[in-house]
């Protein structure tokens, strides 16, 4: 009830006016933070000079934006570019032996910046998994994968296995940890694929193909192998009028996204300043939550221009891979919350709803949800903060479904049937502002940290408490109303467009 309920446009436009304004309370404090801290000694090592045109030091803390956009900026646009000069000419020429072709360059690219005995180690894993795959037992397929993926990131497995790759270079750990880890992850889909396969199984040379597509190996997203399989053999190769227009935009939008954070680095310290909670504690409330929110908002950023750059590529190919992970300023729900749509796909598909099935069950969400945080916690690399990270969004998104049980009994029903549309729209967006702050302060301490997470619980719910308490949710719940009022407008847009398809 309340989904497709409309409230009264001077009312939307009122909560539209309240976000704005806070928006840009909350900004204006950052600002002022970000001015008066450029110099500070305890933010030496993540506030550098930067592009000397602004006059203004820039945010370096996050060193994968740093990386990619510096030390690894040539060799992206080099590997990338030659993929794809490499898949058009194969295109044109051989479509039917296209997935070859880009299995054949994978290879190389590998090999040329990683080494004979990565791949050998690559490949080694590849073989493993594909002998379990023959025995077509799931189980089997769970435990061997997961025992690989341990064997990459728990000691001593994980050291002695990097210590066969010699050399040193910047960007070894990365591409090393980044490319094994896929790789398995790739493996154990194609083991439980085959394992689902009634006649036979699919070839290793499917496997390779799979997992040696060069856009995917070291950074993901991650393609279950039915869809890539069955996109990648597909030999009539044909686009849909405006696609390559929507593929030029795409790939403008992401160069305009990098250039904007690029920017934004210069102006608001948002990374830097959470290091230094006595710094923190100066800053009103207003701008600590705005900082927070500013965290969140930024990861998914970066994830939407890291997976939209190789998604783009994809399409390029013929492929239709994982979209980005969903706006976080669009989420009030945990169960839709995620930074890696390929990982979180995967994790639905082999854990999460083969579990917990249609997730009306408390009991079966709670042994999915478990199961699926455990995965989750081995891929991220077990250590304190990813268990903590990890038992507080399990934790959330079971409380989210408790909740969401217990007012579905007949009286909260009767009770809500008996309120206007409106007004029950009014009503679970209050309890979606509270849900959003859950959001907010659950996946802060593995963005920044543990210390900081607690200083804005702290202030908003205890120190904070009411002014700050109340306006805040207030507030919240204004966006909140406002991404109810797009889920309106969309819903209603795919009834038409269903309606039109039917006649």
């Amino acid at each position: 009830m309340g989904v497709k309920a409309a409230l009264p446009s001077y009312e939307l436009g009122f909560y539209a006016l309240v976000v704005t304004c806070a928006v840009v309370y909350s900004g204006s404090g950052i600002f002022e933070a970000s001015r008066d801290s450029m110099n500070r000694k305890a933010f030496r090592d993540g506030i550098k000079p930067g592009w000397h045109y602004f006059g203004r030091k820039m945010d370096v803390a996050d060193f994968e934006w740093v990386m990619w956009f510096t030390s690894f900026r040539n060799v992206i646009i080099f590997a990338l570019s030659g993929h794809v000069l490499f898949g058009k000419l194969c295109s044109m020429t051989l479509p039917q032996h296209r997935a070859v072709m880009y299995m054949l360059y994978g290879i190389s690219a590998v090999l040329g910046s990683m080494g004979l005995v990565y791949l050998m180690i690559i490949l080694s894993h590849c073989l493993v998994l594909y002998s379990v795959a023959l025995a077509k037992q799931k189980w089997l397929c769970y435990v061997a994968g997961l025992c690989c993926l341990a064997s990459f990131k728990v000691e001593p497995f994980s050291s002695w296995q990097s210590g066969f790759v010699t050399g040193a270079f910047d960007l070894q750990d990365v591409l090393f940890y980044g490319g094994s880890c896929f790789t398995i992850m790739r493996c154990m889909s194609f083991a439980l694929e085959s394992s689902e396969r009634e006649e036979g199984i699919y070839s290793i040379f499917d496997l390779l193909k799979y997992n040696f597509y060069l856009p995917f190996f070291f950074f993901g997203p991650v393609m279950t192998f039915d869809q890539f399989h069955a996109q990648v053999s597909t030999t009539e190769l044909r686009r849909r009028d405006d696609e390559l227009k929507s593929i030029r935009v795409h790939a403008l939008l992401h160069v305009g996204a990098i250039i904007a954070v690029d920017i934004f680095f210069h102006f608001f310290y948002i990374l830097t300043l959470p290091s230094d909670v006595k710094f923190m504690n100066r800053l009103s409330d207003w701008s600590l939550a705005g900082l927070a929110y500013s965290n969140l908002v930024y990861d998914w950023v970066k994830a939407a221009v890291m997976f939209g750059v190789i998604n783009t590529i994809a399409r390029l190919d013929h492929l239709d891979p994982p979209q980005p992970p969903k706006c976080i300023t669009m989420l009030y729900v945990f169960a839709e919350t995620h930074f890696d749509r390929g990982i979180n796909d995967w994790l639905c598909k082999y854990v999460y709803d083969h579990i917990g099935e249609n997730h009306d069950s408390i009991i079966k969400e709670l042994g999915a949800s478990v199961a699926t945080f455990a995965i989750t916690t081995l891929w991220l690399g077990p250590c304190e903060i990813v268990y903590i990270w990890s038992v507080i969004n399990c934790f959330g998104l079971n409380f989210e479904l408790w909740v969401q049980k217990f007012f579905q009994q007949r009286f909260f029903a009767k009770l809500e049937a008996k309120l206007p549309e409106g007004m029950s729209r009014r009503v679970r967006a209050a309890f979606g502002a509270v849900n959003f702050w859950a959001i907010v302060l659950y996946n802060i301490p593995a963005l920044n940290s543990l210390e900081f997470a607690l200083l804005v619980t702290k202030r908003l719910l205890l120190t904070g408490f009411p002014v700050s308490t109340l306006s805040i949710w207030f507030i919240t719940y204004c966006g909140v109303q406002l991404i109810k009022e797009r889920e309106r407008v969309l819903a209603i847009e795919e009834e038409r467009i269903d309606k039109a398809k039917v006649e």
